[in-house]
């Protein structure tokens, strides 16, 4: 507040200079009141944490199809001796295959999700995944409408509502993927897309308990370029909005949506300032236990100076 208020005295200096043109002085004061408001609704200027859910910070691992036995032997004790910030739910996503020794051998600090699920019980589906097997293993998570499954595998928006909504009815949390493509950000059309994806796991999901909400940029993600701060936290907001007015406040408020798109261990702290990003969906990093773990710890960004 130092610096808005050595603006202001100024202004008010000039304010009583120019008094005998009321012209200048009106617009001086109108600035002066404007600026006063803005400082006045400022948040995060009193040593809290800057976040305008009221979920934990949540940070997520998508190890997609990458690893070994023994590399993921490797990975998972770096994850077990990593020093992780307490006020922060950490999830990790492996292969199907290694589901299970991750399971094994990981500290239970760390909960486990697949990366993506059948749209109903299990039975003649052949190369899918059951929620009710995933729930054997022990998973309590499941990732559901990435890109790579939108756009490569061609999932539509009805088809993964339909996926979540399954996955909550049988107790798993789900990590609803939404995001737009270059082409899609370059039209203006990004709004447009992420809440049209949006409107289709709302008009599917029985609740809103248990969903994080990812966003991430198809154009940011394993391409090394991330969305700016501004550009995340404009979106972030946008969809913290929407649920607001097409939900309920109280949605809103208390749903996570976090970020993906070539997070890094560099990047993570200037991303976790902005009081709408409430965590990250982590790729490429997340298979690099300590620089996992960095992002994971950048929760501590979100406490500002009083």
């Amino acid at each position: 507040m130092a610096v808005v208020s050595t603006s202001l005295a100024s202004q008010l200096s000039a304010v009583r200079l120019s008094g005998s043109n009321s012209d200048i002085s009106q617009t001086l004061l109108q600035n002066v009141r404007s600026q006063i408001r803005l400082a006045s609704s400022r948040k995060g200027s009193r040593g809290v944490v800057t976040m305008a859910g009221s979920g934990k910070f949540f940070v997520g691992g998508n190890w997609k199809c990458n690893g070994t036995k023994e590399s993921i032997s490797k990975l998972v004790a770096d994850l077990n001796n990593a020093k992780l910030e307490d006020d922060v739910d950490v999830v990790v996503a492996p292969p199907f295959v290694y589901i299970d020794q991750v399971k094994s051998s990981l500290a239970s600090r760390i909960e486990i999700s697949a990366q993506n699920s059948w749209v109903s019980k299990g039975g003649a589906f052949t190369g899918e995944i059951s929620v009710e097997q995933l729930k054997d293993l022990g998973c309590k998570w499941v990732i559901l409408g990435h890109s790579e499954r939108r756009h490569i595998i061609g999932e539509d928006d009805q088809f993964i509502g339909k996926k979540a909504a399954y996955a909550l009815s049988e107790g798993l949390g789900v990590m609803a993927c939404i995001g737009e493509l270059l082409e899609e950000r370059e039209a203006g059309k990004t709004f447009d897309v992420c809440f049209r994806q949006l409107k289709a796991f709302a008009d599917a999901v029985p609740s809103w308990d248990g969903i994080v909400i990812a966003y991430e940029p198809v154009w940011a993600i394993g391409t090394g370029k991330v969305a700016s701060p501004e550009q995340a936290q404009e979106v972030h907001a946008a969809v913290r909005d929407w649920l607001k007015k097409n939900v309920s406040p109280e949605v809103a408020s208390k749903t996570r949506i976090i970020y993906g798109g070539s997070v890094n261990g560099s990047n993570c702290a200037e991303l976790a300032k902005k009081e709408d990003i409430d965590g990250f969906l982590v790729g490429g990093a997340s298979l690099k236990g300590p620089e996992f773990g960095t992002i994971v710890n950048s929760v501590t960004a979100k406490k500002v100076a009083a």
